[in-house]
């Protein structure tokens, strides 16, 4: 299956012009859509509903939208209250159904400069051909190694928990004349997941190693209920793998702050990492992962 994810900088390019359109394109056909700095009725975007729109230029994709950042921005007209929310935050698209989803507020610490913004974790079920996987858009503070790090920390506790937490309902209904599940069986929450995202990071990094771990013994070890990075098991070689490029100190700095990370079980079904580098529909560039999630778990494509 063919994933990507891709930080949209609400739809402005590293030309300066805005066009939603071009994002959309770029991901157009991916199995699984991971967006990030999505929005909703900000002027500079001109006020646009973005994932309505990308829905638009995405027939056919399921979604949901998670924002991290939610204010007031209502309006009268005509003497009627308009209610309207400015909204920031990460999507996900499928082309199977999303079964469940979920919206995690990450820890935040309060700065006096620069600007600090809540980040937040979209988390989907999906029922994969390889069985149900939990995938997540996700974006991480861009100030400082330590917040990332204790917003790791949080997403590591959740994702540990996840079988013995279950998902939205579990146990039988007791009350079936309210139709609490609708006639369906417990929706699962499984431990095999994937974290696609804007890292704010680099590899070698202390928020890195916290998510990998330290280097095993046995060179390509995977830990179960841990992840490893797809980009580092790829069957095809990266290459000079970058996925941002700014001006740093007068020089250009290449870096890798994009990543898919694999939950254990899929560290041997990774084929191939690239990323779309010199694309100007954003800052930053898409990364591209193609993955076996079609082969049932526990029938040697592990």
């Amino acid at each position: 299956m063919k994933l990507v994810s891709y930080n949209i900088q609400y739809g402005f390019g590293s030309d300066g012009r805005y066009d939603l359109s071009r994002a959309a394109r770029i991901v157009d056909g991916a199995d699984i859509i991971a967006l990030q700095e999505v929005e909703r009725h900000w002027q500079r975007s001109h006020f646009d509903d973005q994932p309505e729109l990308l829905s638009r230029l995405l027939p056919g994709y399921h979604w949901v939208y998670g924002p991290a950042f939610d204010m007031d921005a209502s309006e009268r007209q005509g003497g009627r209250l308009v209610n309207r929310r400015r909204q920031f935050g990460t999507m996900v698209l499928s082309k199977l159904p999303i079964v469940w989803s979920r919206l995690h507020a990450l820890p935040m610490r309060r700065t006096l400069r620069p600007l600090n913004t809540r980040n937040a974790a979209l988390e989907c079920m999906i029922r994969s051909p390889a069985g149900p996987v939990r995938v997540f858009s996700l974006h991480l503070a861009h100030i400082a190694a330590e917040e990332r790090l204790e917003q790791i920390d949080y997403l590591l506790a959740e994702h540990r928990r996840a079988p013995s937490e279950g998902g939205p309902w579990s146990g039988a209904d007791d009350e079936p004349s309210r139709d609490w599940t609708s006639g369906e069986t417990e929706p699962e929450n499984p431990l095999a997941a994937i974290w696609m995202g804007d890292f704010n990071m680099e590899p070698g990094s202390a928020e890195y190693r916290r998510i990998v771990g330290s280097t095993p013994y046995h060179r390509g070890a995977a830990y179960l209920d841990g992840f490893v990075d797809a980009a580092a098991v790829a069957i095809e070689p990266t290459g000079d793998f970058h996925t941002h490029e700014k001006i740093i100190d007068g020089r250009l700095a290449k870096r890798r702050l994009d990543h898919c990370f694999v939950g254990g079980m899929f560290a041997g079904r990774v084929r191939s990492v690239a990323s779309d580098m010199g694309e100007v529909a954003s800052d930053h560039f898409p990364v591209r992962v193609d993955i076996d999630l079609e082969t049932p778990l526990g029938s040697g494509g592990r």
